[in-house]
């Protein structure tokens, strides 16, 4: 179910969503700033290629949530935003509900980047 998942998935807009994460982690590489940020990118990137079968761990300490707050001020609540209403907008119909909550997964993750870990099951 995991590979048909993520097939449907990579057709439906998963590829391009994640060659932008992709885009978006490179151009933030540029600078030594932006490092961690492109990091928190690549991270994304692999979870919305592949979203099905993988779950994410959260942790981390200080430094992790510190650099959470300033993200979440600067750019995660209004990604998130976009992946809770596409996980609402896929949970209408009964077909939908499994994207719905990788939607919703991907949300969480791109509210709070820093310190979580993608694991594959």
């Amino acid at each position: 179910m995991r590979v048909l998942g993520n097939i449907l998935w990579i057709i439906l807009g998963g590829l391009a969503i994640a060659i932008g994460w992709a885009v978006v982690g490179l151009i933030l590489c540029i600078s030594i700033i932006g490092i961690p940020l492109g990091i928190q990118a690549f991270k994304m990137a692999g979870l919305t290629l592949t979203p099905f079968g993988a779950t994410v761990q959260y942790g981390g300490g200080v430094g992790s949530a510190l650099a959470n707050i300033l993200w979440v001020v600067l750019v995660g609540w209004w990604m998130a935003l976009g992946y809770l209403g596409a996980g609402m907008l896929n949970c209408i119909t009964i077909i939908g509900i499994p994207f719905g909550l990788q939607s919703f997964k991907m949300a969480k993750l791109a509210l709070w980047p820093f310190g979580a870990e993608i694991v594959n099951l």
